[in-house]
């Protein structure tokens, strides 16, 4: 029996993108300096890296470090980034094993050159793994993406490489580094999305945990799966199309 089959799940999204939100309140309830949630988030990101790629998830994403985020306390964002640092080094070899490819979305060139050499040397180490993709979103703004996007199109247009007429949705999907988001899971109860992947999570369907990301576990994933095949996905159309649709 495989994992997905003990767990009774029948519908598996293709890409789940994590708001991990609570780090500093875990901390905070506990009277701990707010780092100390952040290592233990971490240990929710090994366990759900594990359990998504058990399970047979293509892509998985998360929410790791906003543009926004560089407005922390610099000592938050240095321990921040030796985090980082210390999960990729430890991490990599067991990426490998696992087939797990690794990426990153956002504006690497923010960070020191230490982050983006083990950012870079985990990239380059995982090439070649085809089973699952774990993306991690850096120094990261969806409206950034947006733009970024924007611009690539404008400058096509202008050296007369493409018309104006060949841009349609499908055209410029294909200018984003991830998929279409089918599960968006926020931690800690908020209710938003904090400009994380705006063009993909159009028809994603959110679920919202009011637990903290250092207690959200593997568990707590594939409770949100379950929630997740429940959906009716209509895109748009009536359930009677949608049943036509499938016949």
């Amino acid at each position: 029996m495989s994992y997905k089959q003990k767990h009774q799940i029948k519908v598996l999204p293709n890409h789940v993108a994590i708001i991990m939100d609570g780090n500093g309140r875990w901390a905070k309830k506990r009277n701990l300096p707010r780092i100390e949630g952040h290592r233990m988030g971490a240990k929710s990101v090994d366990e759900v890296v594990q359990t998504s790629r058990e399970l047979g998830i293509k892509y998985l994403t998360l929410y790791s470090f906003s543009k926004d985020n560089w407005k922390r306390p610099k000592e938050e964002v240095e321990a921040l980034m030796q985090l980082l640092k210390e999960y990729l080094v430890k991490e990599r070899k067991r990426m490998k094993e696992n087939g797990i490819r690794f990426g990153v979305i956002g504006n690497i060139e923010d960070f020191t050159q230490d982050v983006i050499a083990e950012i870079q040397n985990t990239i380059e180490f995982t090439a070649d793994c085809k089973d699952m993709v774990l993306c991690l979103a850096l120094s990261y703004s969806g409206r950034d993406e947006i733009v970024g996007v924007v611009r690539k199109i404008a400058k096509m247009v202008e050296e007369n490489k493409i018309k104006q007429e060949q841009i349609d949705r499908k055209f410029l999907s294909s200018f984003f580094t991830l998929p279409d988001v089918d599960l968006l899971i926020r931690t800690s109860g908020e209710m938003r999305v904090s400009d994380f992947l705006l063009w993909q999570i159009a028809y994603a369907e959110i679920y919202i945990t009011k637990k903290l990301w250092p207690d959200f576990r593997g568990k707590d994933l594939i409770k949100a799966i379950l929630w997740f095949q429940s959906r009716e996905r209509r895109f748009g159309m009536t359930s009677e199309q949608l049943k036509e649709q499938n016949l």
